[in-house]
């Protein structure tokens, strides 16, 4: 079974709607061990090398910077929000909102193959957490409390971005 028809079942099943089931894109599923493979990998020693302790954190192992913490928050230039982990465009400041949360926040990514997601059952609840489909890095989770045209949020963590000016 392909991950996306496993996750967009999945969804189905556990009700998750459209922000865990539609935008599954980027990494695949290896049939028989089950685990995520992305075009770009890097041993762990070489993420160690070129990331922060906190970004290591986020990206690496799924944490969450502090609310209100990111100097992305703010930003309200334009241009184009990608990954720090491969420099791969995630997100455009069209598509970026105020939600209120603490986080940079956007409703659609800049492609819809740039993100793909996965269940997060921690904290005793059920989240759509978000990657890069480039490297697999952790980007944050996806809420259905968004604005129109989708109602998603992606409410990313700043540590896993970088800011390119247009």
């Amino acid at each position: 079974m392909m991950r996306r028809d496993f996750m967009t079942r999945t969804a189905a099943i556990l009700g998750l709607g459209t922000a865990a089931g539609a935008v599954t894109r980027g990494a695949t599923a290896t049939a028989a061990e089950g685990e995520e493979t992305f075009p770009l990998t890097r041993t762990e020693a070489e993420w160690r090398e070129m990331l922060s302790d906190a970004e290591y954190r986020v990206m690496r192992e799924e944490g969450t910077e502090r609310a209100f913490s990111s100097p992305l928050h703010d930003l309200k230039t334009e241009g184009t929000y990608v990954c720090r982990g491969c420099d791969q465009a995630l997100y455009s400041s069209e598509h970026k909102f105020d939600s209120g949360t603490g986080w940079p926040s956007y409703w659609q990514p800049i492609a819809e193959d740039a993100v793909g997601t996965k269940p997060d059952r921690s904290f005793f609840m059920v989240r759509t957490e978000v990657h890069c489909s480039n490297c697999g890095s952790h980007l944050g989770h996806i809420f259905e409390d968004g604005p129109e045209p989708t109602g998603l949020r992606h409410c990313i963590n700043g540590v896993s971005l970088k800011f390119q000016e247009a």
